[in-house]
Formats: C-alpha cells, structure tokens, sequence
C-alpha cells in the first residue's frame, strides 16, 4: 500500500480533507427525501465509529486521563455534536454578515481579556451544534469566513505574530492557521511551506480564497521536506508555527478501512519521532530571541508533552515561555487539562464546549 506523505515522512493518509475543521456528513449524490437522507446520514455516522480504534483510545486515554477520557469520549464519538466557529475575513469584510450571525444566534468568541488579540482578528461561535454554510472557492473573489474548529486559533494566539516580523508556518495546510495569522499582522516575510503536492495545491487554494493582491504575491508558499527547512533556512525567523503532523483523534474514530486503521495504530507510535525532527529544523530556522509554537489536534502524551520534554532536555538555547495568562482567558470558553505546565495546554472535548482536541506549547531561542 502506497502511503501520502507528509512533512517527508511516509504516513497514513489524512483523515479527512479538512482536518480538526472538518465535519462528517453525507456525500454528494442523487437527491433524496430529507427523512431519507437524515436517516441514512445518522446510519452512516454510526457505521463510520471504528471500534479497534475507539478500543485503543480506551486504554490509552483512560490511562492518561482518567475518569475526564469518558465525557471526551463522548463528544468525539457522537460528530453531529461538534460545533464549527466563523472565523471572519477582515480582507473581504461584511457588516451584513456579522448582522446575520448574531441574528442565528452566533456571538463573539473572544473577549479582551487575552494577553494578544489583535481587533483585527473576528470569529463567531454558536453555543449550539451547527455549521453555518460553507463558501465555494470562485476564482477571483475572496471568501469572508473560514470554517474551523475554533480551538484551531490558539497557536496563533500563543505565537503573537507583530506587524513586520518573519513568519515560517512549516507544515500550513489546508491553510487556516495562516489566514488566521495574516488576519492578526502584516508579516514582513511570510513562508507557508507544505510537503504533501496535494495539501499544497489545497494550501495555496486557500489562501488564494481569502488573501488579496498584492499581498498573497508576497507571501511565499513551498514543498520542502520540514525536517530539512532548518539547515536551509539557519536562523531566518522571529516567529514559527509548528502545526504537526499527528494522530488526528476526531477523524481516526471513523476510520472505515481495517487495514489502513491497524496501519495507522502501528505507524502512530512513529509520528512522535517526526514531530521531535519538524521541531529540531524549526529551532534551527528560529532566530535568537525568536519564539516558536508547537500544536497538534491529538489528545496523545506521547505526541504532546512527551516531545516538548525532549526538545527541551536536548536543546539548552530553548526555554518554555509561559501562556498560562492565555489560558486562564479562554478557560471559560474551552475545557482545558488541569495540572498541565505554565508552557502549555490541552483543549479537551466537552458537551457545550465541543472544541478541540488541541495542544499548544510555547518555546523561545535564547541564543
């Protein structure tokens, strides 16, 4: 079996298009009686639940959780209660369309509270499981929301991107961690590098849907090997975004292919060595002074904590800045793990909060 490949690794195929973004639902097709379809798409959602890897989360979550893994479990297990926020396009801007979210019942995520948030930056999230309707890519007109999990934007929150600053998102497809980011600041370079051929045609679609000229021709949009971007760029960057590869849980419970599942539980245990490599080349892009941002959209130690530990043990010009002022922030609108570290957090799915999951940790370059 022939395996996409990501970050210059040979991996197990995303799980889905849209990754932490994307919501399961019925395919394209003939038309059919409503009651049919919803029937036939709640059948579906049920099939879809693959119980080898639900039995896997069960003894790894459990472990690592506790008695938290059951109401998690809960939430990922049942898509039709995952919520999707409104990310607003401040480039193609529409007081209509903010009239219309408060009158379905949408408000602002955000409050002023955070440490960074930038005016510029708008997204909308509905207390009640929804998705607002999505946006078709036209050639030569902007889109004015991106769709996402809205946990998705606290690694840019985390990275603090200023007006001017060199900006490297390593591994940026589908591309809406760097809408978000360019809807914060004006970077004075901007690198959006992805391996993948497919993820990068989709990353420049993207950005293509929501950034203007000139600015999208300044902003420079590669397929190199992640772990090679540092030796190739020594020291080029004041902010990084690592946005890793990683065992996407949402999507992973839904695996339909027997094979590919047992593929992917045993390649999982690889990925965390991936991750320690993406992150050793973008300290040695990162400038001194420079800061970086790790995230993954897995709930898995060994993806998270365990590899920032190892960064950390191995590399002595790193530090952990501390995000807890952030976190005690957002802590009202998303359920996040206690006892974590002052360097980062874990958003855990929960019912009304159904964001998530998401980890996000902080470094900084000394010298």
């Amino acid at each position: 079996m022939r395996l996409p490949r990501a970050a210059g690794l040979l991996l197990p195929p995303p799980p889905s298009p849209a990754g932490a973004g994307a919501a399961l639902g019925p395919r394209r097709g003939a038309a059919r009686a409503p009651q049919q379809l919803e029937n036939k798409t709640k059948g579906k959602l049920q099939r879809q639940i693959c119980q080898v890897v639900l039995d896997h989360f069960e003894k790894q979550y459990t472990k690592e959780l506790g008695d938290t893994w059951t109401r998690v479990r809960d939430v990922l297990t049942h898509p039709l209660c995952w919520q999707h926020a409104v990310l607003l396009n401040k480039f193609s801007w529409s007081s209509e369309l903010e009239n219309t979210l408060c009158l379905k019942g949408y408000r602002p995520l955000f409050q002023e509270t955070l440490p960074y948030l930038p005016g510029s930056l708008k997204c909308y999230i509905s207390r009640t499981p929804r998705r607002f309707p999505a946006q078709k890519h036209q050639i030569g007109k902007l889109k004015e929301y991106y769709l996402l999990n809205a946990a998705s934007l606290l690694p840019v929150l985390a990275l603090e991107v200023k007006d001017g600053e060199d900006v490297l998102d390593v591994c940026a497809a589908p591309g809406g961690k760097s809408v978000a980011m360019l809807q914060c600041a004006y970077p004075g370079q901007f690198h959006c590098n992805e391996y993948d051929g497919l993820r990068s045609r989709w990353l420049k679609q993207t950005l293509e849907s929501f950034i203007p000229d000139p600015l999208i021709n300044s902003i420079t949009v590669s397929k190199l090997d992640g772990r090679q971007i540092g030796d190739l760029n020594p020291e080029l960057y004041d902010k990084i975004l690592v946005d890793a590869p990683c065992s996407n849980d949402r999507s992973w419970l839904f695996s339909s292919d027997i094979q590919q599942t047992m593929l992917r539980l045993i390649q999982r245990k690889e990925l965390s060595s991936l991750q320690l490599q993406l992150l050793r080349s973008a300290v040695k892009a990162l400038r001194p002074g420079g800061s970086l941002v790790y995230s993954t959209c897995t709930l898995s130690k060994a993806e998270n904590s365990d590899v920032i530990n190892l960064i950390l043990n191995s590399c002595s010009n790193i530090l952990p800045v501390d995000i807890s002022d952030m976190s005690k922030a957002v802590s009202q609108e998303f359920t996040l793990l206690s006892g974590t570290r002052q360097h980062e957090l874990l958003v855990l799915p929960e019912k009304e909060k159904a964001w998530g999951p998401m980890y996000v940790a902080k470094l900084k370059k000394i010298i």
